[in-house]
């Protein structure tokens, strides 16, 4: 079955109209979110920790931000979009679920659903909750908004009190410019555990480790770190670049015919169907909710693995090595 696709025309902008929207965290997604809203014609407020320097940075962009609790407090704030990390949103709403429960009409929305799909979170039963999430980080959803364009964006509906959840989320869409490139239908669920998935096999720890492994075995084997930085970590790019512009495909047109029967011929022996078995491991860790209760008990704890990977990571050869080349290319700096 095709994805249910929205568009400018299926968006109305108008249902925004006068109505308060808070912004509820000024980072990388927030600041976009806030900024396009603002562009949009929307009445926007954004709240952050008071002196922080996102904070600062929402002063410097001529807003006048308060707490979130003030943020609810305000009569007039019928939105709040909860764009702080998903370690603190708990916290941060239940500092401001009080004054949620006070209010007539509210949408609670978010831009990632791990809160509400594993019950981190239990919004009150006057609230609408919708998730409008963009399919880039946020300086890109502004950039391109700045430039008369969009970034592809998710839509989800996990109440709809009021009866109109689905077309306040395309509003709310169409004024961070999702509705220029296309805003696909989603639920909570799908959106949080593919996310997760993507970013744990693939996008994350999946290329990281085959960087990494690739780049130890050719050092391993006598091979200078230059070169296997070049081979395994630099080309990358190349590659991911000619993938998302046109797809696999055109990306073997454009490479030579040597490299694309090496592809052919020895790609499914690095990923191979163990490596498949154990990616239906981790979807089930993830859809069983044990890694998000791993990823909680993680920070309760002080983040020790976290921390001693990131440590590891920094140590590494490669790290070390490609600050030294990443030096040499002006055209990144």
């Amino acid at each position: 079955m095709s994805a249910k696709i929205y568009y400018k025309d299926d968006a109305d902008l108008g249902l925004l109209e006068g109505k308060k929207i808070a912004i509820i965290g000024y980072g990388s997604q927030g600041h976009a979110h806030a900024l396009n809203l603002r562009d949009s014609g929307v009445d926007v407020v954004v709240a952050d920790v008071e002196g922080s320097p996102n904070w600062k940075q929402a002063e410097k962009d001529g807003f006048s931000p308060v707490t979130p609790l003030d943020a609810a407090r305000d009569e007039k704030v019928v939105w709040l979009q909860m764009l702080v990390p998903d370690t603190i949103q708990k916290k941060v709403y239940e500092e401001i679920e009080s004054e949620i429960k006070k209010k007539d009409e509210m949408v609670l929305g978010f831009a990632h659903g791990f809160n509400i799909r594993f019950d981190r979170i239990v919004p009150p039963e006057n609230c609408d909750v919708v998730m409008v999430a963009p399919k880039g980080p946020g300086h890109l959803v502004r950039d391109v908004f700045v430039d008369g364009k969009g970034v592809p964006m998710l839509i989800a509906v996990e109440k709809d009190r009021s009866g109109k959840a689905h077309d306040l989320g395309l509003a709310y869409a169409k004024g961070i410019g999702g509705t220029r490139a296309g805003v696909i239908e989603t639920t909570f669920a799908e959106e949080t555990e593919t996310d997760l998935f993507g970013e744990q096999v693939v996008l994350c720890g999946g290329a990281v480790e085959l960087i990494k492994k690739g780049f130890e075995t050719l050092v391993e084997a006598g091979y200078q770190p230059e070169i296997a930085y070049f081979e395994c970590l630099h080309e990358l790019k190349l590659i991911v670049d000619l993938i998302q512009d046109k797809g696999i495909e055109y990306m073997n047109y454009s490479i030579s015919d040597t490299a694309e029967y090496g592809e052919y011929s020895r790609g499914e022996r690095i990923v191979t169907g163990e490596t498949k078995k154990e990616m239906k491991k981790i979807l089930d860790e993830i859809t069983s909710g044990q890694f998000a209760d791993e990823w909680i008990k993680e920070n309760e704890n002080g983040r020790p693995i976290f921390k001693k990977k990131q440590e590891e990571l920094s140590g590494h050869l490669i790290e070390k090595v490609g600050k030294k080349l990443r030096g040499m290319m002006d055209w990144l700096k």
